[in-house]
């Protein structure tokens, strides 16, 4: 099989958008994460956190924390759908060791 990594990955989802909007955009992502050989470990919906400074005009958004395991075309793919997605505020990925 491709090389697999494990990684974390948070996004933070504007605070207003619909439960079910939300929902169909992290289904998206485990799509795109579990392409292949890939799958997802875990997802950890932190929900609504306050922000220690404001971002794009918010206050608060939608934490979702995702540990997966699957290659780094798939992180590359979720990375340029976080982007281009108006909903997503913020993305970070962290390749974890073990």
């Amino acid at each position: 099989g491709k090389k697999m990594n494990k990684y974390e990955i948070m996004f933070i989802v504007k605070p207003d958008v619909e439960e079910e909007t939300r929902n169909a955009l992290i289904e998206n992502f485990k799509n795109i994460l579990t392409n292949g050989e890939g799958t997802v470990d875990n997802v950890n919906e932190w929900g609504l956190r306050d922000f220690a400074y404001e971002i794009q005009d918010y206050k608060k958004g939608y934490y979702v924390v995702v540990d997966t395991t699957t290659t780094p075309e798939n992180i590359s793919e979720f990375e340029r759908i976080s982007r281009i997605n108006a909903n997503v505020i913020r993305h970070m990925t962290l390749r974890r060791s073990k």
